[in-house]
């Protein structure tokens, strides 16, 4: 009886340990590639927005505007093309595992439009002659400042991952990432001003940076949900509008919600 009992127990310690010496020697691949995709919303700060029309005698300035996003996937999701809503997608690639080291680009859909019907106050030159008074920024008065194709927050970014939860080699975990990094802003420019309407058309109009913190968790290795908050802030300049330009800057709060896929690659270490 005694022996046997020792021979159990040193099958169940031999077992054991071959088992940890496994799991410790079992090697992995060093990087990871991962993309998604998800939907957003955003709250603005107030912002003066600067218009020149050196043609017309106009230099002035559009004084705290008030401003909102335009969600679109609360209005039917399923029934228009996703890239309609406020969409917005990353591509990472976590060049370093063991340290959760990444880079990613990083790419938000967001819309920003004056709120129609507010007072402004506009002080500068119009026509010529100084100004300061408050008008009715409604697009019954002609006018109207959309960025309703997106303000377009495009970043390159730095990534740090820590594991949080979960089994890291099994069917659930939580990370949490931090992500930093700047980039242009691709805005699509839509306005017009005492009823005289740009062409409205994509540019390159300035640039912005932003920090994110990320909560992740992912199923069965290779499928994940992540919920974002994000602050970001974008600087806008030679913006067109008729007969000359535009410029501005103003913060972004966002929350967002993405779902995506991730997989390991490169050599096994």
């Amino acid at each position: 009886m005694k022996i046997t009992l020792s021979l159990l127990l040193v099958t169940i310690l031999f077992t054991t340990n071959y088992q940890i010496f496994a799991q410790s020697t079992e090697k992995e691949r060093k990087g990871e590639f991962y993309f998604s995709w998800g939907y957003n919303t955003e709250w603005y700060t107030k912002s003066d927005v600067h218009v020149s029309q050196p043609s017309l005698g106009n230099d002035y300035t559009l004084n705290s505007v008030n401003a909102h996003d335009h969600r679109g996937w609360d209005e039917g999701l399923l029934s228009k093309a996703l890239s309609i809503p406020q969409y917005n997608y990353r591509i990472g690639y976590i060049f370093n595992k063991k340290r959760g080291l990444g880079v990613e680009i990083n790419f938000d859909h967001t819309k920003y439009l004056i709120k129609d019907g507010q007072t402004i106050n506009v002080t500068g030159t119009m026509g010529g002659s100084p100004v300061n008074t408050n008008i009715n920024f409604a697009d019954a008065n002609g006018y109207h400042y959309y960025l309703n194709n997106g303000a377009n927050f495009l970043l390159f970014n730095f990534v740090k991952r820590w594991h949080w939860l979960g089994n890291t080699t099994k069917n659930f975990k939580v990370d949490l990432l931090a992500k930093a990094g700047i980039g242009p802003v691709i805005p699509h420019v839509d306005n017009s001003f005492a009823g005289e309407q740009n062409h409205p058309h994509f540019q390159f109009g300035g640039w912005n940076t932003g920090a994110e913190g990320v909560i992740r968790a992912t199923f069965y290795k290779y499928v994940y949900l992540e919920y974002c908050n994000k602050l970001d802030y974008a600087r806008y300049s030679n913006l067109t509008v008729y007969e000359g330009t535009a410029k501005q800057n103003f913060g972004t709060y966002e929350m967002i919600l993405n779902l995506g896929v991730t997989f390991p690659i490169g050599k096994k270490i």
